[in-house]
């Protein structure tokens, strides 16, 4: 079965929130990596200053199986925070057939954000918003299933 994950976005201080989450239930971050850290999606293609050091994505694993996970918006890349509507729901699949058809039928009668691709960072992922207005992330990591 998936493993689901909160997934929160935050408007530029997600690092503070995370950093008082660590606080809060301890341990350490499995993952923390900046804007500024992302291969250019287009030759030439520059991060700007104001958006370079912001959170791309952050993990604090919270049990064996889950994490709470996060990441600033940014302009850049037409995702501007609303809160109220800063949670995604974020599905780890077992397999990439599984990845695909949850993709698939949760996708029916919403709206696609970004088709099931394989990342720079090795996982097979997408988003997606369903017919209710609820954000998926979905992905696989063939990494993390072969250990």
């Amino acid at each position: 079965m998936a493993i689901i994950n909160p997934y929160l976005t935050f408007n530029g201080n997600c690092e503070e929130a995370f950093n008082f989450y660590k606080r809060v239930f301890g341990g350490e971050f499995s993952y923390l990596g900046r804007f500024n850290e992302m291969p250019p999606s287009e030759e030439g293609e520059e991060i700007p200053e104001s958006e370079a050091n912001k959170i791309m994505h952050i993990s604090l694993p919270m049990s064996k199986e889950t994490s709470l996970m996060g990441s600033d918006s940014s302009d850049v890349y037409g995702q501007a925070t609303v809160i109220g509507n800063n949670f995604s729901i974020s599905i780890n699949a077992e397999s990439k057939e599984e990845a695909d058809r949850l993709y698939k039928e949760l996708s029916d009668g919403g709206k696609q954000t970004m088709p099931m691709n394989t990342t720079f960072w090795g996982s097979y992922f997408g988003m997606l918003t369903d017919r209710f207005s609820v954000q998926w992330m979905i992905s696989y990591d063939a990494r993390s299933a072969n250990n």
